[in-house]
């Protein structure tokens, strides 16, 4: 496709059509992830080892299952094994970076670089009286998802840069598909003109 046939009015159009279901689907893969769940390292600011928990969305989405785990890679982890849990209708936000109180414990203790890394991996939960569920993300990926399927749970808009970056791919995909049949075709700026209507309207159909 030219550059100047995808700015044309035709295919603007149909870009705008077409963008709220590749959100839908984007925000479909989001709420998966979080259903098969991720294993986190606990924040702590006096660990000599790393210790692992893991959380997981409910099928209906409507619960976080959470708990903690002997080690980071022993597979899945099933719902009956994580005794912990939050109501996905007591959430009231999510905090991000230095406002987590986690990333606020461990920058009162010491400026490094430790610190650094863990406001670009970190968010909690708040949830019931001012309660925390505090996460430090294994990386900026599963961060990103995170952070995209717990907006959703909220009601809220989806602003990472990996959900801009799944939509630009998933729409030039699927643009590229709808108009495999027209290319090299000239795509007019106007529709064609509608005939005039027909002098009556009693046409006979020999349905045999």
């Amino acid at each position: 496709m030219s550059n100047e046939d995808v700015h044309s009015h035709p295919i603007v159009e149909l870009q705008e059509r077409i963008q709220p279901e590749v959100m839908e689907l984007v925000k479909q893969q989001r709420l998966q992830r979080l259903c098969e769940g991720t294993c986190f390292r606990k924040a702590s600011s006096r660990r000599r080892q790393d210790r692992f928990w893991c959380c997981r969305l409910s099928a209906n989405h409507k619960v976080l299952h959470y708990g903690d785990l002997e080690e980071a890679n022993q597979g899945a982890v099933s719902y009956e094994s994580l005794q912990e849990k939050i109501q996905v209708s007591d959430i009231k936000a999510v905090l991000t970076g230095k406002d987590c109180p986690h990333v606020k414990e461990k920058g009162a203790l010491r400026q490094n670089k430790e610190v650094q890394e863990a406001q670009e991996l970190a968010f909690s939960i708040v949830y019931d009286s001012d309660e925390y569920l505090n996460f430090i993300a294994p990386n900026k990926h599963e961060y990103c998802v995170w952070i995209d399927g717990l907006n959703i749970l909220l009601g809220k808009e989806l602003t990472s840069d990996l959900t801009k970056s799944d939509v630009e791919i998933l729409l030039s995909m699927e643009m590229k598909l709808r108009l495999l049949d027209l290319e090299n075709i000239k795509i007019p700026e106007a529709p064609p003109p509608i005939p005039k209507e027909p002098s009556d309207y009693n046409f006979v159909y020999d349905c045999n």
